[in-house]
């Protein structure tokens, strides 16, 4: 097997996957400090998703109700309260009801910061309730963040584990045949790369790397935004093991390497099954900025620096390839910043790290330095940068 770098093709587009735009949260920021509380949570939710206040009266109460996935939002201003809800899931006959009474518990301590979920008669709903004047931006999106995400997560999990039932019937849109065939075929790369550089670094006894491979691999599948259910939920817990640091490296990468071996081995059929459009309400990643995106990239600069100073090419390859996929799985990226990481990740596919390396590097700085926007006038070719920045 050649020394090149893992293929790489961009998901398909979701439908309904929130962009944000960052001057509405600029204009919550200033209403809220000008007192304007009700205008503030109004420019969140702009903020949070454009669409959310289409065609509603927000001169006077109102309530939005819009599917996360599978979980159903309820948010409203009465008055001067502002108040999150979702109904969660329902109790039934099969239910086992204690272990699952004493997993809510548990879930209300941690991780929910905020909301909580609350039992009625058999139903369990998150709440979370507050005056308008306590409404401070990063609070609201916290909030509604908190409940979109562990409503959505929580729910096919609860319901495997303790035999709940959904609340009501997933609002959820198929593939297409065709999209079907292009995820698919995507989805056979990252296993057949997966396991090809195994091999590759185990024949090379370069075992550290199948960390690198283990979390390209991991990160690549769980930025498909239309891969949902229970495997999104087993992506999400397997990436932030493998990010773990208190955790013993080689557990982490041993539990890895025994999850990408069971999915990678399931028939088509079963993991298609997690592969679908869903209505959001939120991104799940979290909001980003400019200045947000340049202090994450400021926490990679001293070990970037280092593979530079010392031409380690193939480091910093596989460096630069998990750090940028990894803005796209944490963050809300804007347009630009998501199209200047899956171009350069489309460039360096089968390249050589000393050709790739180059390349990936100079989205980074772009990144990092604020000059994503600024117009390129430079020509980039399948040659790369490295020469340019290293010769």
């Amino acid at each position: 097997m050649e020394n090149v770098l893992p293929r790489y093709r961009r998901p398909i587009p979701s439908i309904g996957d929130p962009v944000i735009t960052v001057e509405h949260w600029d204009k919550a920021i200033e209403a809220y400090d000008e007192g304007d509380f009700r205008q503030s949570v109004l420019e969140v939710l702009r903020y949070i998703n454009p669409t959310l206040l289409e065609n509603k009266d927000t001169s006077q109460d109102f309530e939005i109700v819009q599917m996360q996935g599978t979980s159903e939002i309820h948010v409203s201003i009465k008055g001067d309260e502002f108040s999150v809800k979702a109904p969660f899931l329902k109790i039934t006959e099969e239910t086992n009801r204690v272990a699952l009474l004493r997993r809510v518990g548990e879930v209300n301590f941690s991780p929910l910061g905020l909301a909580s979920i609350v039992l009625y008669d058999d139903e369990l709903w998150f709440e979370y309730e507050m005056p308008l004047t306590v409404c401070q931006p990063h609070k609201v999106y916290d909030l509604l963040h908190e409940v979109c995400v562990y409503s959505d997560d929580f729910d096919d999990q609860f319901i495997e584990r303790y035999k709940a039932s959904f609340y009501g019937k997933p609002k959820i849109t198929p593939l297409t045949e065709k999209e079907q065939e292009e995820v698919w075929s995507q989805i056979s790369d990252i296993f057949e790369d997966y396991h090809n550089y195994t091999q590759f670094f185990i024949d090379k006894r370069w075992t550290n790397y199948q960390w690198d491979n283990l979390v390209i691999s991991l990160l690549k599948l769980s930025n498909m935004p239309y891969v949902q259910g229970k495997l999104r939920s087993d992506l999400i817990e397997y990436i932030r093991n493998l990010f773990n640091g208190d955790l013993d490296f080689q557990f982490r990468v041993d539990k890895g390497v025994n999850f990408m071996k069971k999915l990678s081995a399931k028939p088509k059929e079963e993991i298609m099954k997690n592969v679908y459009h869903a209505e959001q309400f939120i991104s799940l990643r979290w909001r980003s900025s400019e200045q947000i995106i340049t202090d994450r990239l400021k926490g990679n600069l001293e070990q970037v620096q280092r593979y530079e100073k010392e031409k380690s090419y193939f480091n910093l390859s596989y460096y630069l390839q998990f750090t940028l996929l990894k803005l796209i799985y944490d963050f809300n990226l804007e347009e630009s910043y998501r199209k200047a990481i899956e171009e350069v990740m489309e460039e360096v596919s089968g390249l050589e790290p000393d050709q790739a390396a180059g390349n990936l590097l100079k989205v980074y700085y772009d990144l990092y330095e604020g000059r994503i926007n600024a117009p390129d006038t430079s020509k980039k070719t399948k040659k790369g940068f490295f020469s340019k920045l290293f010769n």
